[in-house]
């Protein structure tokens, strides 16, 4: 994969991660890296912590979480937007293992040089989305389709 993105600071928040060069549609820009923790081991270094708003966690399935503060690559910085350019595409492994599991950034749209890199981070709380959590969780995407929140819909469960 050849490297088409570099970390800078970013008008939505902090860093960011832009395009050095034409990105084309459907095309895998980079992968999502970090130490590969349990959940527990996540919730026993993290669970104490107060939220921030602010996280490098990104989890992969059941059983992984990956952790980019922990040897993290440039796919941490990629911002959250309301109407993203990008997506997360999760790639099972075909050995089974689910340790093997991958997750990658990948173009939704053709993204021109310059532009930052963005992907709808998908955060679903267990606990009800209050005043507090919402501005906790704020979105600074800018964009004409802003939420006002990274903060998406819990799933209803649907009654057989």
């Amino acid at each position: 994969m050849p490297k088409k993105i570099e970390a800078r600071r970013s008008a939505i928040h902090g860093n960011g991660v832009f395009a050095t060069q034409a990105i084309a549609k459907g095309e895998r820009v980079v992968r999502y890296k970090g130490k590969l923790r349990t959940h527990d081991e996540v919730d026993g270094e993290y669970g104490e912590q107060p939220e921030t708003g602010h996280t490098f966690l990104f989890t992969l399935n059941d059983k992984y979480v990956i952790d980019a503060n922990i040897d993290g690559n440039a796919a941490r910085w990629i911002n959250h937007s309301c109407d993203p350019n990008c997506e997360a595409v999760f790639e099972e492994s075909d050995t089974g293992k689910k340790r093997k599991d991958r997750i990658y950034i990948e173009a939704m749209r053709d993204i021109a040089a310059g532009e930052e890199l963005t992907y709808n981070y998908g955060i679903v709380l267990s606990e009800p989305h209050t005043a507090a959590n919402k501005k906790l969780w704020a979105c600074r995407c800018g964009s004409p389709k802003c939420t006002g929140t990274m903060l998406q819909p819990k799933k209803s469960r649907k009654k057989a």
